[in-house]
């Protein structure tokens, strides 16, 4: 008599383990790719129905508007001009973190990653409908983000679903189900019984990583579409590139001879455009198409004002060289520059609009909501306070307010330099505020007296000998009459002043010291036309602009 044998058992493929982390990392990941998708499904339609605006920069805005002065002012000193790069940096990780966060929610529990998705959807339309410069055509961008996000999430997780399930089954059910009957005679028994839906994993598996890929290379692709459609700006920059300048009626006085000393590492006497610093609370740059753009003038006039761009390119516009800074510029910063700007005087603007009496401000508007409050003496004295069009002989470029922006001599960009200019409201300070005053800074923000060594720079080793200093030193609308440079907190030296162009730009000095081995500690001030020498105590940027002598230690060598 035969003895019944046990059946040889086929043993189930490992496959790869969708139980436990894995399957928790599968659905992070779903989520990533499901909110990449959305949020390029966003972009892309913001930048074909709402250049200015889209859900990020609304809510990148939003989180500018809200920060405390302390933190923008941590921010401009950590990553200067790179400040919007760190912030939508800081922006894609937190995005990121929530759409994975969403992924294992979905997965523990059907719709509680949807639900993630839709409350972030809601807030990103609340931030674009809370921006100035929003239309009605800014609002189905937040929503199809939304809406692509949470159907794309419940499609990877539901495929992600099937794979564990269909994984776990396989694994459970293999050897005790297919037990033999002992009566069966292993003569007709085969060899090994096959795993019941020995395939279904594997299909199940492939759906979802073809899911899954399907939806990276969308985001992927609407990224790279969104980039390429709102880093262009197509009509704009087209237009931008075939405008002519009409001549000055008043040409820039010419450059004096020596105004340039050349020194190597000391900062230009004309600042290039791509290197022009570069601060403000947009965090994309706003598209205004000037065959569009609008100048009003408003509040307390007599004769409330419009002008457009091709009345304004009618305009006698003249040319001058203008330092312009920001009050966030620290001692010895480079958030400072001096360009040939072209323009329409503003009091010749606000002499047609007629101010009324009592008037003592100036409100002017960009057209992403960013407003200064600009002394109404400044814009009709008889400084070159601008509606500038043109900069170093070309138009603006975008970034530094393309079409119109303000430039007025003496003033801290805060009050005075509103980019992608759109409205002067002639008004109060009682009854009016820019943006940044209440965030704790003055109202008024009229220039310091102040100079930088730039060569050489804090730190560097440099051979004994004759060692040359050389910076810039600024008093915009009152000139610089000296500078003077101290070495180890003995005597002044006066330096070599060169030539200036006015009284509103800055003008480059150096001097030649004896210098045995050592180190050295170096300090600059200026003296202004008026007679006033720049404040020694140091005093931080908030609220009106930091004062101090700049400082450097240089190190020489025998």
């Amino acid at each position: 008599m035969n003895t019944p044998q046990p059946v040889a058992q086929r043993p189930v493929p490992p496959g790869p383990e969708i139980v436990g982390p894995r399957v928790s990392r599968w659905a992070a990941a779903s989520g990533l790719a499901a909110v990449g998708a959305g949020v390029a499904a966003g972009e892309l339609a913001a930048g074909l129905l709402s250049p200015s605006v889209s859900p990020v920069t609304a809510v990148g805005g939003a989180v500018i508007d809200a920060v405390p002065p302390g933190v923008k002012e941590w921010a401009i000193s950590l990553f200067g001009t790179a400040d919007k790069l760190a912030l939508l940096t800081g922006m894609g990780l937190a995005i990121a973190v929530l759409a994975a966060v969403a992924g294992v929610l979905e997965l523990r529990r059907r719709f509680a990653g949807a639900a993630v998705v839709a409350v972030f959807g809601l807030a990103g339309l609340a931030a674009v409908l809370g921006r100035p410069e929003a239309d009605g055509a800014a609002v189905p961008a937040p929503l199809l983000a939304a809406a692509v996000a949470v159907v794309l999430l419940g499609w990877l997780i539901g495929a992600l679903r099937d794979w564990r399930t269909t994984a776990e089954e396989t694994r459970g059910t293999a050897a005790p189900e297919r037990a033999l009957e002992p009566e069966t005679p292993p003569e007709t028994l085969p060899a090994a019984l096959p795993a019941p839906d020995a395939g279904k994993e594997p299909a199940t598996r492939r759906r979802f990583l073809r899911s899954f890929s399907i939806t990276a290379g969308v985001a992927a692709l609407g990224g790279v579409l969104a980039g390429t459609l709102r880093g262009a700006t197509a009509a704009v920059t087209g237009y931008r590139s075939t405008l002519a300048l009409p001549a000055p009626a008043s040409a820039a006085p010419p450059v004096p001879a020596g105004a340039d000393q050349q020194l190597p590492g000391q900062g230009p006497l004309v600042t290039p455009a791509d290197d022009f610093y570069r601060i403000d609370t947009a965090l994309r740059v706003p598209v205004v198409d000037p065959r569009t753009w609008k100048l009003t003038v408003t509040g307390m006039v007599d004769r409330p004002v419009e002008l457009d761009f091709q009345a304004l390119l009618a305009k006698p516009l003249i040319e001058r060289h203008i330092t312009i800074a920001c009050v966030s510029n620290e001692v010895g910063g480079d958030l400072i520059g001096n360009a040939r700007w072209l323009g329409w005087p503003v009091r010749e603007l606000l002499a047609q609009a007629g101010p009324q009496q009592g008037a003592d401000m100036v409100l002017s508007r960009s057209v992403d909501g960013w407003t200064a409050g600009s002394p109404l003496e400044a814009l009709t004295d008889n400084r070159d306070a601008i509606l500038a069009i043109g900069m170093n002989g070309a138009p603006l470029p975008l970034e530094h307010g393309f079409p119109v922006r303000l430039v007025v001599p003496g003033l801290y960009g805060y009050v005075s330099a509103t980019k992608w200019l759109t409205e002067l409201k002639v008004t109060r300070f009682a009854a009016d505020e820019g943006y940044w005053t209440p965030r704790g800074w003055s109202e008024r923000g009229p220039i310091k007296t102040s100079s930088r060594i730039d060569v050489p720079r804090a730190g560097r080793k440099v051979p004994a000998g004759t060692v040359t200093f050389g910076g810039v030193a600024w008093a915009q609308h009152r000139g610089i009459r000296a500078v003077e440079v101290r070495v180890n907190r003995g005597d002044w030296k006066a330096a070599e002043l060169a030539p200036g162009i006015s009284a509103d730009t800055w003008r480059q000095w150096r001097l030649a010291l004896p210098l045995g081995p050592g180190s050295y500690e170096v300090q600059v001030r200026a003296t202004d036309a008026t007679g006033a020498v720049q404040v020694e105590a140091q005093a931080p940027v908030a609220p009106d602009g930091a004062t101090g002598y700049h400082t450097v230690t240089v190190d020489v060598t025998s």
